[in-house]
């Protein structure tokens, strides 16, 4: 199986949730698994979204109860680790997936492109140097088999 992670703001504007619930109806269509902070905004509705084709949704929860899990979550993880799950959530993906977001959706970004993974943003974050700006869902789509092949190609 291979994982996406997708990051973003736990508040949105509707915009904003209504392209993260396309997001996870498209990756399920492709058979991509989603993994994120798990809570609400940009996690809840990638989730839902992805859970509504039948994929696989994992949240990397801060606190130490899976109940605390947004509804659409199929695997929580609880980490007792606050924020520091942050990096938890970026390296579990091949890809990075950015959608507005706060100060803890930069923090991803940054150890995401600590390591190395490719990264894109739709919104805010977009013009960090070594993000690929995206401006729709179908882009994201697009960089995200790009990251695919790019990967396979290097094993």
């Amino acid at each position: 199986m291979k994982f996406v992670s997708v990051i973003g703001g736990a508040s949105a504007q509707s915009s904003v949730l209504d392209a993260a619930r396309l997001l996870g109806v498209e990756l399920a269509a492709c058979g991509y698994a989603v993994v994120c902070g798990g809570l609400g905004g940009v996690m809840a509705a990638v989730c839902q979204g992805a859970a509504s084709r039948g994929g696989v949704t994992v949240g990397i929860l801060p606190g130490d109860r899976p109940q605390d899990a947004n509804p659409f979550v199929g695997i929580p993880i609880p980490t007792g680790t606050g924020s520091a799950r942050n990096r938890a959530v970026v390296l579990s993906g091949f890809v990075v997936c950015a959608l507005d977001g706060g100060y803890g959706t930069l923090s991803e970004i940054a150890f995401a492109l600590q390591a190395g993974k490719p990264v894109c943003a739709m919104g805010e974050w977009s013009s960090v140097p070594g993000v690929t700006p995206v401006k729709t869902v179908d882009e994201i789509m697009k960089f995200v088999r790009e990251a695919e092949g790019n990967r396979d190609a290097q094993r």
